[in-house]
This record gives C-alpha cells, sequence and structure tokens, in this order.
C-alpha cells in the first residue's frame, strides 16, 4: 500500500471547495469517488468466530436521553448526563494480551454488522497503547475476514505535526495497523499537516460535512451531530480522551464537530481534537484502558469516587452502547 501523493478527482458544489477538499479528505491522494453512492458495496457478512476469552462483564442497561444541541445548558452537563444513561459495559481480563484478542473480535463484528446494514463501517482512532492493542486485527484470522475496503477511518484526535512525526497519530496507525490491511488509502482520512492546528481543525470539519452530506458518515437523530459507527478510544492517566483535558475549556465546547488545542498540558501542545458533542454521537464507543497507572481514573470513572472534580473520560457516552475494556491492572481498584 502506498501512502505519498495528492489528487482531487471530485467536484463540489462551492467554488474552490474541491482543491480544499483535497487537501484533507485524503492521507495521501483522495482515490474515493464521492460521486459513487454506498449501494454499490457489498454487503455480504463476515463469519463470525469464537474466540476463547471470556471476559468479566457488568452490564448496565439503561434509557438513553435525547439532546437538543440547539438550547444546551452546556456541553459538559450534557455530556455528564449522556453518560450517566446510556447503556454502558465493563468487561474485565487478566492480561492486555486477553483485551487485545475480544477488541479484535469486538470490532470485526462491528464491522460486519454496518457494512451488511449500511454498506460502509465508519472507525474513528485514537492513539497511544490503543494502536498496539489493535494488532490482533492484522492477524489471521481477521486480516483476511474483515472487509477492509468498506472501512473509512477517521482521528479522533491529532497532533499539528507533519505526518511522518514521531508525535503523529497517523503515523502510529499506518505503521501499526493500516500499512497491514488493505483499506483503500482515500477512505484514510489524516488531517492536512501543512495547515496551523485552528486551519487544520477547520479544514477536517469540513472534510466531514462533506462526507455527511454523501453519507458516508451518518447523522445522529437525537443531536444532529455526525454519528460514526465506532470509535476506539484511549485514556491518559490523568483521565483525559482524545485531546479533551481535565479542566479545560474545550471540555465545554457544544457547538464545533472538531476545534483545536494550543496550550495542551501534554506535548506536543498543538492539536485537533473532536468535540463532546461528536464523541457522545456515535453508535458505539469502546474505551480501552491498559496498566495500573490508570487504575485511579478507572476507579474515578466507574467506581464509587466522591472527588468533587469530573474528569473528561467521565463525559463519555455513545448513542447505542459504551464498553469498556479492562486489564487486570487498569481494574485493580474497582
Amino acid at each position: 500500500m502506498t501512502f505519498g501523493t495528492r489528487s482531487a478527482i471530485f467536484s463540489a458544489s462551492k467554488p474552490g471547495c474541491a482543491v480544499r477538499m483535497a487537501s484533507i479528505c485524503s492521507p495521501t491522494r483522495l482515490s474515493l469517488s464521492l460521486r459513487t453512492t454506498l449501494s454499490s458495496l457489498r454487503t455480504s457478512r463476515a463469519p463470525r468466530i469464537s474466540l476463547r476469552s471470556s471476559p468479566i462483564s457488568l452490564s448496565l442497561s439503561i434509557k438513553p436521553v435525547r439532546l437538543n444541541f440547539k438550547n444546551p445548558v452546556s456541553a459538559s452537563s450534557a455530556s455528564a448526563e449522556m453518560a450517566g444513561q446510556c447503556q454502558k459495559k465493563v468487561e474485565k481480563f487478566q492480561t492486555e494480551e486477553e483485551v487485545a484478542v475480544r477488541l479484535a473480535k469486538y470490532t470485526a463484528d462491528l464491522s460486519a454488522k454496518f457494512v451488511k446494514e449500511r454498506g460502509a463501517f465508519t472507525v474513528v482512532l485514537s492513539g497511544g497503547s490503543l494502536i498496539y492493542t489493535l494488532r490482533k486485527l492484522a492477524e489471521e484470522p481477521y486480516k483476511y475476514m474483515v472487509e477492509w475496503e468498506k472501512w473509512h477511518v477517521f482521528w479522533v484526535d491529532e497532533r499539528v505535526v507533519k505526518r511522518d512525526h514521531a508525535d503523529s497519530n497517523y503515523k502510529l496507525a499506518l505503521e501499526g495497523l493500516l500499512c497491514k490491511v488493505p483499506t483503500p488509502p482515500g477512505q484514510v482520512y489524516a488531517i492536512n499537516d501543512a495547515l496551523p492546528a485552528e486551519g487544520a481543525a477547520e479544514d477536517y470539519e469540513t472534510c466531514l460535512k462533506h462526507l455527511v452530506e454523501r453519507n458516508v458518515i451518518a447523522t445522529s437523530k437525537a443531536t444532529g451531530f455526525p454519528k460514526f459507527d465506532l470509535m476506539l478510544l484511549g485514556m491518559g492517566p490523568d483521565g483525559h480522551l482524545a485531546s479533551l483535558f481535565p479542566g479545560h475549556p474545550l471540555c465545554n465546547e457544544k457547538t464545533k464537530w472538531v476545534t483545536h488545542i494550543t496550550d495542551s498540558p501534554k506535548p506536543p501542545p498543538e492539536r485537533i481534537t473532536f468535540t463532546f458533542p461528536v464523541i457522545n454521537s456515535a453508535a458505539y464507543n469502546a474505551m480501552v484502558v491498559t496498566g495500573d497507572d490508570k487504575a485511579d481514573a478507572v476507579q474515578r470513572a466507574l467506581g464509587n469516587s466522591q472527588h468533587p472534580d469530573t474528569l473528561p473520560v467521565q463525559s463519555l457516552a455513545a448513542e447505542d452502547e459504551l464498553t469498556w475494556f479492562l486489564d487486570q491492572g487498569a481494574a485493580s481498584k474497582l
């Protein structure tokens, strides 16, 4: 698979849009023809594979809440309300290896479900240790059973660096997963690394809106925000997710789909990030946490903590289902 050049091959209704979109809608080249409807895609479902790893599972099923983002009380309180009322599952495993095995099956099953229902699978990645935990997807049986050509890959956040920089989430995912599976390069949507943070965020949001208009990305009937099929997320020891950090004003953003940060407490300082309204509008969200260095944040998010401050991860929700995948270290204080 080659990732290296760009070209614009679609037209847009607004003058100049084709040139602008070409700079962002592909990490390398825009080989996806947006004139082609998804109805032509195959809808055969991949076989389900039964794996041996069996998690200890806690399921909380509570009626979801509908939000009106035209008149929200605040994004943080709305997200907190959704987080308390969505269907939530917690799956615990002894080792990170068992988490990886289970996560591969979970992702492959959802891929088959959405390819059958929609003809495509929109999946959002984060950085950090998550990509390593996704390694089983690039191995048998999933390497050959998943319909990778139906995947559309996005990032929940990205560092504003060149794509070949060591800090790039795109580079991490490319080397850890995407170069090992046959997802078309034109369906892998990296940020425009030639733009500053604010411009890159605006550009990425424009790309998402174009794909929503084409129904590549679904729209949430509850919130009006884009509804990705699956977001695969990680969490920092401080309880941040994406580039939404504790106490930062971006946690309260309620209108933008994608925003930027120039003062990240974790380097590099300049990043773009999805906002909570977009993250929580996903059909399925998977929060993958491994290691005992994150046990305190997990305990605050899922335990009976009486801490007065709310961590960003405590505002995480999903429209259909939120699942936490934990190894023994991460779950050690529950």
